[in-house]
């Protein structure tokens, strides 16, 4: 219950997040302001909206933040790991020979020597 509660508080918070980086003022809007348009594009006034944009910003991302990590510490299911807890992989029996030591040669092997060189 505590974890859809806090993926549906988790989900507010991006939509909140996605409309106020949306609001903000982008870096060419200072362009704009110069050619007296700088009227239009303001809602909260020339620096308070930057100010409580930006404040605004800060507190979404933390709690964005903070609310992908408690829904991955939450979501976390099981002990062990991803690859512990899969089925035992499927073995062929072992057969006899495939179990046993490889003979050992009872000559020893002949010893390599160099390819004589032909006379010239």
């Amino acid at each position: 219950m505590l974890y859809y509660l806090i993926a549906t508080l988790y989900i507010l918070t991006c939509l909140v997040l996605l409309l106020v980086v949306l609001l903000q003022q982008g870096k060419g809007g200072d362009i704009a302001s110069a050619f007296g348009g700088s009227s239009s594009q303001t809602a909260f006034g020339a620096r308070t909206g930057a100010t409580l944009l930006s404040r605004a910003t800060t507190v979404c991302a933390a709690l964005f933040m903070l609310g992908a990590l408690a829904l991955a510490v939450l979501g976390h299911r099981g002990t062990g790991s991803v690859v512990g807890n899969g089925p035992a992989p499927a073995s062929a029996p072992a057969s006899k020979a495939a179990t046993a030591p490889a003979p050992r040669p009872t000559q020893p092997a002949p010893a390599q020597q160099p390819p004589a060189q032909p006379k010239k």
